[in-house]
């Protein structure tokens, strides 16, 4: 390792949109895309959740289309590993709020079926699958254009001829916490197709609203992007959309059992360790001697541990734990509220 010059390379594009229902998300990212492909000289594809919603503008704008029954994060997944086998260079996901709502619900389903009723454990259990939808967002190799729901609600504001009018306005992205940190250019629409940018890593539009942003803004992100230095690109290797678990055949490749595969040392020391710091992480407690997590969470931890093997996909999952626990401690030492055998574990996360 070793520090050199930083330079500015080629990149691509992962810009979200969010909103109310009618803020026009999704023909702002079907129009910022066509102005991406077009200026490559490419077509572009949609992942479509919203019951063909982006396909009642294909009379105006020529695109592939991917209608997502089964809204899940292994669909998506197996929709973006499509996307890549087909050759796209700009792909539009419309929306990613559905992949939220199937790890939300599958979290109070756990929980009610748990005798303590909290969510700690059903979100350490569905964090890893979280992960991995981001890092197929971040490793595809092309642009992508996202938008997200928002939740809404009813404001009294007044309009130009002085008279109050109830107008809807987004709040929050249907999406997990910290979704913000993982997009180059966030965008928050609003009833009248305005646009903010909440988040700009281009340095060019950074809280400028932008009225029904749409091929030439897409034009201008991508003349940004291309202006780099170019970078080889490794072959893209699909995600995969499901972990398999030890035992499965289908862990094994055709012909060859599991129990034959080679197990890197290097990778068994890296599992003990994060096990290590996941232990630390468990265990703290305040200045009091009070502990921040409960036994029974405590053991939850473990049991979920223990349902983890000790390969490159279980390392991911054993990252993914951390990452939770890490967040649940920071935020109980923030609150300054120690666990006890009698305070409900976790509320739902954000």
């Amino acid at each position: 390792m070793a520090f050199k010059k930083a330079e500015r390379t080629q990149l691509y594009l992962r810009c979200a949109l969010f909103g109310p229902s009618g803020s026009g998300k999704t023909m702002t990212a079907l129009l910022m895309a066509k102005g991406i492909a077009d200026k490559m000289g490419v077509p572009f594809a949609v992942i479509d959740t919203e019951a063909r919603s982006a396909s009642k503008y294909s009379d105006r704008i020529p695109f592939d289309v991917d209608d997502l029954a089964n809204k899940t994060v292994d669909t998506y997944i197996a929709a973006m590993n499509e996307a890549i086998k087909a050759g796209y260079k700009v792909l539009v996901i419309d929306s990613l709020s559905h992949a939220w709502r199937e790890l939300t619900d599958e979290v109070d389903r756990i929980a009610q079926n748990s005798v303590s009723k909290n969510t700690f454990s059903p979100w350490a259990k569905v964090n890893p699958k979280q992960k991995r939808f981001i890092d197929a967002i971040l490793n595809f190799p092309g642009h992508i254009i996202a938008t997200m729901r928002s939740n809404t609600e009813w404001v009294i504001c007044e309009g130009k001829n002085g008279k109050s009018s109830p107008e809807k306005v987004g709040l929050k992205p249907e999406q997990g916490k910290g979704i913000e940190y993982e997009f180059d250019l966030l965008m928050e629409m609003d009833q009248n197709h305005q646009a903010t940018v909440t988040k700009d890593r281009t340095g060019k539009f950074q809280d400028e609203t932008i009225t029904k942003p749409g091929e030439a803004f897409g034009v201008a992100l991508y003349d940004w992007l291309s202006s780099g230095t170019v970078v080889p690109v490794p072959e893209a290797k699909p995600a995969k959309p499901v972990k398999a678990k030890a035992g499965d055949p289908k862990a094994a490749p055709s012909g060859k059992p599991p129990a034959e595969q080679p197990m890197a040392g290097s990778v068994k020391e890296r599992g003990k360790g994060i096990i290590q710091e996941i232990g630390i992480l468990i265990t703290a407690a305040a200045e009091s001697g009070q502990a921040y997590f409960t036994e029974t969470e405590k053991e939850e931890a473990r049991g979920i541990i223990h349902t983890i093997t000790l390969d490159e996909a279980g390392i991911g999952d054993l990252e993914a734990l951390k990452s939770f626990l890490n967040d649940e401690l920071a935020k109980r030492k923030t609150t300054n509220m120690p666990q006890t055998a009698a305070t409900p574990a976790a509320t739902k996360a954000a």
